[in-house]
């Protein structure tokens, strides 16, 4: 199977998985919820139990969002079976969210197995809106864990500008600019342009915010 990665705003191919929570047939299983599908280099190792441990404990915050969590790597199920029974005992965390246990096609349909680093999963991060649309992805090295707060966040942030028809500032909610407001769509007429200083606070008529 050749390597691809989708778009944004592609809908998520649809893939039938083994998981550590039985059988599941993505998007459709997840349909009309928020979802968040991580891969993780491989089981039993540091950097990804540490991941897997942050995400569990934000497990919370993701549901009041309306929004799940699916975890993947090239591993068996035993394998995720046996770290996930590891974690809790040695770690006292218990995982609460499946894992796609994958032997290559899933990852090679998502591209996430590097031609140079071998044939393991990279971090990647994918949010897919209820509608099964593909809405950000984030791609980590190996070497380097991902911040599991900025992914709270970028579900929250797109939930936001979907519901409201604006634009989300650097760092929101604590933008240095702008702190927790949200940028108005740009004008796009000469009249709606001469307006916008007397409905919103503006730096000019092209960067516009307001309060939600």
């Amino acid at each position: 199977m050749s390597i691809g990665m989708p778009l944004l705003g592609d809908f998520f191919p649809e893939i039938e998985v083994v998981t550590t929570h039985g059988p599941m047939k993505l998007p459709q299983d997840m349909k009309g919820k928020w979802w968040v599908l991580f891969s993780h280099p491989a089981d039993f190792t540091p950097v990804c139990t540490t991941e897997f441990v942050a995400f569990q404990k934000r497990l919370d915050q993701f549901r009041e969002l309306g929004c799940e969590l699916v975890g993947m790597s090239i591993d068996q199920v035993f394998a995720h079976i046996k770290w996930v029974e590891w974690i809790k005992k040695e770690l006292g965390v218990t995982i609460e969210f499946p894992i796609i246990a994958d032997h290559g096609p899933v990852a090679n349909k998502l591209g996430l197995v590097h031609p140079g680093k071998g044939s393991n999963t990279v971090r990647a991060v994918f949010i897919i809106d209820p509608e099964g649309k593909l809405r950000l992805m984030i791609y980590y090295p190996q070497e380097i864990g991902r911040n599991m707060d900025e992914i709270v966040r970028a579900v929250k942030a797109l939930k936001t500008s979907d519901a409201n028809g604006v634009a989300i500032p650097a760092d929101w909610p604590n933008n240095e600019l702008i702190k927790d407001e949200v940028i108005v769509p740009p004008a796009d007429t000469v009249v709606d342009a001469e307006q916008r200083s007397s409905q919103y606070e503006c730096f000019d008529w092209w960067f516009c915010h307001k309060k939600l």
